[in-house]
């Protein structure tokens, strides 16, 4: 029971005392009453005794109105002295409880080595579970100190008993081979030869550490060296195969930040078991960079080639206009003059070069254009790329679980026996499965030979076979073994889904029967479309009309009134503030929030002070978080140099543990909000993206049309008072849809989420469904409004909804509803559980999958759910606007982004996806704190008299604490701890 809940009705029922307790505490002196009363109700809800700053003073004055005693302090002989401790006594025999003994303390460690720390190592959770096994074997829990060594203990103990486990399980050659991972490399080694290795790299594992470079023939011929690396260690392929994602992750954080001969000083079950761990999550890594690169130079090779046939044939491409006049004329003076000569003739009537721009529009418009493009790719793949493709796909194991795609799988077994022949044809007696080839390769696979047979040509089939191969990987029906985002999508799904059917669906609030879902749903949409229909004549915002086969047109919503008195708020601010400094904004946010506390080392112990450590992260932060860099922070005066930071931010800041830090900021702000202010707490979020220009030699940075240059999208879910909760780093390529589901489910604060803002690059259909399966409503503003449509929710009534004909359509295909329900409601759970990522579980549903059963059934909910979505849309004004203000709020957002990440003009300088990362949540965390610090000034300025009553509601509906015009994030970075902004009335 914690002080925060006493307010509620139920913690007031655990502070009632029942007669059998009037009796009790009758036979104490009346000054000793009100501490056993206390001491009894508190332990029989708890099941130990409290500290005294755990009582909440309105609890002990409910407690002294049902004695009929004076409220006051209680006197500390009768809660600590020998008084108490004869209380407690006497309660813990009344409740058959006892004292723990050096052996019960023993017994615990045991306990929670063996049930609780394999599920999670978080010292706060293993202390509340302790304390639960506790009450069940009526044992009083231990003081706080003891728990603290107590879980410490469980946490070594199962560690070295773990290590130990996975030690026994390596062979002799395995544990020699992870040794020499911390040796120098054998100069004579071809794999140092694949990777370029530097002369000073002190050790063979730093080979493993790099991300895969930019789709090339280099980056494919170095991370297959580092996977073939991987498998000659030669590790059981079961060895972690229970062993929960966050214990591998956190044993490759020990590996990562630690130097080589930092771990050979480890006992040796734990240096094999991080080594081996390290090497096992790294191994999967390497398999999707390869599948990314396969799958991106696959399409670079198609991609250049169409560039360069357009850019050749565009020079000789000319429209002629009046073909058919052309053409008549031709005929009228050929058979006017049928032996004349054509120069003489024909010349004089159509010209000559016009006669070369037919030729030439020809050529570039018709077979011609195919042929070229053809053997542009055919030239590129067979003299560049050939040297390598075919070696990663005989490196990486393919499988499908579809009879469907068998057919690729075959091909691609056929392209590997025969990869390293020089044929050119495959021999007659082959089976060759010729339906993996499709479109520009139809005519030109099969080619005749000098014997006047029809032959596959190999070069031109194996092309064929990885198009094929590159469309089924992005949509999971073809996976890869090893893998971990291409693994097996039967893998996605949670296993226990059957056996756990109803406690699923109950967490979906869902109903289990697919005929009450379907039934609830057609009676909403039946709603929502007589309501529109019946208000269309009055809705003087919307109109429909015939054109183009039904269109929508929506009236643009009028501006609103300007806010009369924030520019005085404003100025008052700046005024009582003057450029104050962002870094003095991370500073004095840390000294109230302490979101430092969580940036902790994945080691055991932490050498560092952490009055010493404390300033450094906050300039490490900030040289992060605005891009400038961490040479240019001033750590001099505390004692530190650019070496100390670099190891500061190597060893401490990580991305799961900056998520944490950002969860404690919002949280704060969440809670230091006046309601009589910001309003109460909001429900509603906002979701976009924003290019950041990076650096390109990784998988991650690619070109982005729509802004003209390389980089990676960032995208931001802030909510009304500009408060981002969540924030993720993207490719450009990658699915927004897949960002938005991301951040609504994975956000890490208290704020609870039923609505999400979009716009139209962050819906579709499937977002639509999986939405409405995970409980919360998509609103996007659409930029095609004009060309929706509304689907019946029956069929055999086309005269109903009389105004909406025009933009009506098919009734929907609840039957296939029906029957792909279970299976939908499977992936949205396993969306919500996180069993995988988000994109690889909405990988499988795109259009490139169109053929998938569950793909058909969520289309088909996402389009009656977009219908009730776009009746309302377009019934109710006040939505319309809610939707447009709730983005404007994130494009703010975006604009502060470029004035807190203002050095090298906002572009990333690392080719590490890791350093992007980092920059993001640093900036994320940079801009939160600004808004923290901005929510309690405006809050302080607010509170003087003069403001009292003076904002009107539109100051209100308009005020938002991300402003910036009294901050600076320039000039010398100056880090005083001493000093504090004065942030309250009576100074901080």
């Amino acid at each position: 029971m914690v002080q925060g809940a006493y307010d509620s009705e139920d913690s007031i029922d655990s502070w009632t005392l029942t007669p059998e307790d009037h009796v009790r505490i009758a036979g104490k002196s009346r000054d000793n009453r009100l501490a056993f009363a206390v001491l009894l109700l508190f332990f029989r809800a708890n099941g130990r005794f409290p500290e005294v700053a755990e009582i909440h003073p309105s609890i002990v004055a409910l407690v002294a109105q049902q004695l009929g005693v004076d409220t006051g302090p209680i006197a500390d002989q009768a809660w600590q002295g020998r008084t108490g401790k004869r209380h407690r006594a006497e309660i813990r025999i009344l409740f058959g409880f006892r004292e723990p003994t050096v052996a019960d303390g023993e017994a615990m460690v045991a306990w929670l080595r063996d049930h609780a720390v394999a599920h999670s190592h978080d010292p706060e959770h293993l202390t509340a579970t302790l304390k639960v096994h506790c009450r069940s074997c009526s044992i009083e829990p231990p003081t706080p100190d003891r728990i603290e060594r107590i879980v410490r203990a469980a946490t070594h103990s199962y560690e070295e008993r773990f290590c130990q486990s996975i030690r026994d399980r390596l062979t002799p050659g395995t544990r020699a081979r992870l040794e020499a991972l911390l040796q120098p490399p054998d100069p004579e080694s071809k794999v140092d030869e694949a990777v370029e290795l530097s002369p000073s790299a002190s050790a063979t594992i730093n080979l493993l550490r790099d991300d895969p470079g930019r789709a090339s023939v280099k980056s494919l011929h170095q991370e297959m060296t580092r996977l073939d690396l991987v498998r000659r260690l030669e590790l059981p392929p079961d060895l972690f195969d229970h062993t929960p994602t966050q214990e591998l992750e956190r044993y490759r954080q020990r590996v990562a930040v630690e130097a080589s001969f930092e771990l050979r000083r480890h006992p040796e079950p734990l240096r094999l078991t991080w080594l081996a761990a390290f090497a096992y999550v790294r191994g999967r890594a390497i398999t999707d960079g390869l599948v990314e690169l396969l799958i991106e130079i696959i399409h670079h090779i198609g991609a250049r080639a169409e560039r360069k046939v357009e850019r050749e044939l565009l020079e000789d491409l000319k429209r002629v206009t009046g073909k058919q006049t052309l053409l008549f004329e031709l005929a009228e003076v050929a058979l006017a003059h049928p032996e004349g000569i054509v120069r003489e003739v024909v010349f004089p009537v159509v010209g000559e070069q016009t006669l070369r721009d037919l030729v030439r529009e020809r050529k570039a418009t018709g077979p011609t254009y195919r042929t070229t493009l053809r053997t542009v790719i055919r030239n590129s793949y067979s003299g560049h790329y050939r040297q390598v493709v075919p070696k990663l796909v005989e490196t990486l194991t393919f499988r499908s679980n579809n009879e469907v795609h068998q057919p690729v799988i075959s091909a691609l077994e056929l392209v590997k026996r025969y990869a390293d022949t020089r044929l050119r044809f495959f021999p007659v007696e082959e089976n060759i499965p010729l339906s993996v080839v499709r479109g520009l390769w139809r005519e030109a696979v099969v080619e005749t030979d000098t014997r006047g047979r029809s032959r596959v040509n190999r070069i031109t089939y194996e092309i064929c076979v990885l198009e094929a191969l590159r469309e089924q990987l992005r949509c999971k029906e073809i996976w890869v073994v090893g893998a971990n985002r291409y693994r097996n999508p039967d893998e996605d799904l949670p296993a226990d889904f059957e056996a756990q059917r109803t406690v699923y669906y109950q967490a979906l609030n869902l109903p289990l029967e697919a005929d009450r879902f379907v039934i609830g749903l057609q009676e909403k949409m039946r709603k929502a479309l007589h309501t529109f229909d019946a208000g269309l004549a009055r809705n003087f915002g919307v109109r429909i009309n015939e054109k183009a086969g039904g269109w929508i047109s929506v009236t643009p919503l009028t501006a609103q009134p300007e806010p009369i008195n924030l520019a005085a708020l404003k100025a008052e601010i700046a005024e009582a503030w003057p450029m104050t400094s962002l870094l003095d904004m991370l500073k004095e946010t840390d000294l109230r929030l302490n979101f430092t506390d969580v940036l902790r080392s994945p080691t055991a112990y932490e050498t560092l002070d952490r009055a010493i450590l404390r300033p450094r992260l906050l300039l490490c932060l900030h040289g992060i978080g605005t891009n400038a860099g961490l040479q240019r922070m001033n750590a001099a005066q505390h004692g530190a140099t650019y070496k100390d930071l670099v190891y500061v931010r190597r060893r401490y800041i990580t991305a799961d543990q900056l998520r944490q830090a950002i969860a404690t900021v919002t949280n704060g702000t969440l809670i230091a909000r006046n309601p009589a202010i910001w309003g109460e707490g909001t429900t509603a979020c906002a979701s976009d993206s924003k290019h950041f220009g990076a650096w390109d030699q990784n998988l991650t940075t690619q070109w982005h049309v729509r802004y003209g240059g390389r980089g990676i999208m960032i995208y931001w879910h802030v909510e009304r008072k500009s408060l981002c909760i969540h924030s993720q780093l993207k490719s450009p390529s990658s699915s927004e849809v897949a960002a938005m589901i991301e951040g609504v489910i994975r956000h890490c604060t208290e704020m609870s989420i039923d609505r999400q803002y979009v716009d139209s690059h962050g819906q579709s259909e499937v977002a639509f469904a999986f939405c409405h399966l995970l409980g919360f409503d998509l609103l996007p503003r659409l930029k095609a409004i004009h060309i929706q449509r509304l689907y019946r929710p029956e069929s055999g009534r086309p005269e109903a909804y009389e105004h909406l004909q025009p933009i009506l359509t098919r009734p929907l295909d609840w039957d296939l509803i029906r029957r792909q329900y279970d299976q939908m409601v499977k992936y949205a759970t396993a969306l919500r559980l996180g069993t995988a990522e988000t994109e690889a579980i909405l990988r499988r549903f795109t259009r490139s999958n169109v053929q998938h059963p569950t793909y058909k059934a969520l289309a088909e909910l996402g389009k009656a759910i977009k219908t009730l979505f776009l009746c309302r849309y377009l019934h109710e004004e006040t939505l319309r606007r809610e939707i447009h203000e709730g983005l404007n709020v994130i494009e703010h957002w975006n604009g502060a982004n470029d004035f807190v990440f203002f050095a090298r003009r906002g572009e990333l300088a690392s080719n590490r996806t890791e350093d992007h990362e980092l920059s993001m949540l640093s900036l994320h965390l940079l801009q939160n704190c600004m808004v923290y610090i901005n929510t309690l000034m405006m809050q302080q300025v607010l509170s003087r008299p003069h403001w009292a009553e003076r904002l009107t509601t539109t100051d209100l509906r308009a005020l938002t604490p991300l402003i910036w015009e009294h901050v600076n994030p320039y000039g010398r970075f100056e880090l005083n701890m001493e000093t504090r902004l004065d942030l309250s009335p009576n100074g901080p």
